[in-house]
């Protein structure tokens, strides 16, 4: 099949006139994208069984702890690989839950790791069907403190949801101001859920480990973004200049912003809803300062769009409509998950693998390297052909999932048709608020410390 690859720019423009974009990679392979941009170096690469073997990936953040973890949708399990050497990845444990060949949905999408009193935990989630069995079962806990030594990996609790069969599909742990270890997960229902990281992993009673649900607004909700009119994914944050703790959940009918300084009793501070094309909310990515935001609507051809948060800080509106500008790799496909490292959007982007875009003027984005790792042709990612398995005629293939280790700048990337990669930037070393006078505030968390600590630094005027 031959594909007609044309400019990025022209193709988006006619599709959301009024925004200003980035630069568009046109691949010179008609059929199928390969290599990527000289700045760009693949290092390491290793399988994970084929087509929907791969989802997220979480990537800890310890110089002395090399580990990735890879979910995999088909067979319901995680992978922990050992990056070491980036350039000879090594699977070194694989955990698949039990009764996964009767088990109905998407099985293993997301995992966080995290620290507490010196252990390092990693929690699992599952989006099991509401048929068969583990129906109701959500997140799976584990210590793997002993690693290298697979064997001294634990399973230690299980995060049952009896309410809203259906199971979790992200997650996100975060070392909250108060010092408190919390985990955000989705639920089949119009709210997330907060549980007690420090609780869970104590074995404290079950009835205990829950801490609040974040609805979705009512008055804004519409298509369901997310699961069971609820949330798809979401961001939790220190905001320097509020003093709070913010939680930004992506899901049905658009982007909302809640303050969880007191995390019992979430309150909703402003959203995102009315955009033109972005009808629910996939993902949702701030910048360290709080001030603009990244965000994915997954559909085809839907460009991430970057929205001024600043409006509603500063109390003018509670509700944002109009984005200030977009970017894609290339219109005829989708760009998934991402990464803030201000000023760079590290980009998980299906058919176009690997993308990197500098955001340093939220209006004019511009992208800064690449490489094409799906190795694959254009709409035969998941659907619903009898005749292709879990394969159809999407674009929901390639580059699913992407974390960055913030002490040496090492990029990973899964991709649903290939693995796991491994990836240097060139002048790209590391990341550190610090460095470019922002808050030191990624997805990254300070386990031992929190966030307050890490305060110095505003941002540029822009």
């Amino acid at each position: 099949m031959k594909l007609k690859r044309v400019s990025a720019i022209v193709g988006i423009a006619a599709f959301v006139p009024a925004m200003a974009f980035g630069q568009a990679v046109v691949a010179p392979i008609p059929d199928v994208k390969t290599g990527g941009s000289a700045n760009m170096h693949a290092l390491g690469h290793v399988p994970q069984g084929g087509f929907g073997f791969a989802a997220d990936v979480e990537m800890e953040q310890d110089m002395n702890r090399p580990y990735v973890y890879t979910p995999g949708f088909t067979g319901k399990f995680f992978q922990i690989i050992s990056i070491a050497d980036p350039s000879n990845p090594k699977v070194l444990y694989r955990w698949t839950l039990e009764n996964s060949d009767l088990t109905q949905g998407l099985g293993a999408l997301d995992g966080k790791y995290f620290k507490i009193k010196g252990r390092y935990y990693y929690a699992q989630s599952l989006q099991n069907g509401q048929g068969g069995p583990n129906a109701t079962l959500g997140i799976v806990v584990f210590d793997v403190t002993g690693l290298p030594n697979a064997a001294l990996v634990k399973e230690i609790a299980r995060v049952y949801i009896p309410e809203s069969p259906g199971g979790v599909h992200n997650i996100f742990a975060y070392k909250h101001s108060n010092g408190r270890s919390l985990l955000v997960a989705t639920a089949v229902a119009p709210h997330a859920i907060v549980y007690d990281l420090d609780k869970i992993v104590a074995g404290a009673p079950k009835e205990t480990w829950k801490v609040a649900e974040v609805p979705v607004p009512q008055q804004t909700t519409g298509p369901a973004g997310g699961m069971g009119g609820g949330y798809h994914d979401f961001y939790v944050a220190y905001d320097v200049g509020t003093h709070q703790d913010k939680f930004y959940g992506a899901g049905a009918g658009g982007y909302y912003v809640f303050d969880i300084t007191k995390p019992e009793t979430p309150t909703l501070l402003y959203s995102i809803a009315g955009a033109a094309g972005a009808t629910s909310g996939h993902t949702f990515t701030p910048t360290p300062d709080g001030k603009f935001a990244v965000t994915e609507s997954e559909y085809q051809y839907a460009p991430l769009r970057i929205f001024d948060l600043r409006p509603a800080l500063e109390g003018k509106t509670q509700n944002i409509r109009n984005p200030i500008s977009a970017w894609t790799a290339d219109w005829q496909d989708l760009s998934h998950n991402h990464e803030v490292r201000w000023p760079y959007v590290f980009v998980s982007a299906y058919e176009d693998g690997l993308q990197v875009f500098n955001m340093i003027d939220p209006k004019h984005p511009k992208t800064v390297g690449w490489y094409y790792t799906c190795e694959c042709e254009h709409e035969t990612g998941f659907g619903n052909d009898p005749n292709n398995g879990w394969r159809g005629t999407s674009v929901d293939n390639g580059a699913f999932g992407i974390d960055i280790r913030n002490a040496d700048g090492l990029i990973v990337i899964s991709d649903m048709n290939t693995g796991l990669w491994t990836f240097r930037m060139d002048g790209f070393k590391g990341w550190s608020g610090a460095d470019w006078n922002v808050p030191n505030i990624s997805s990254v968390q300070d386990w031992d410390n929190g966030p307050v600590p890490q305060t110095k630094g505003v941002a540029p005027k822009v």
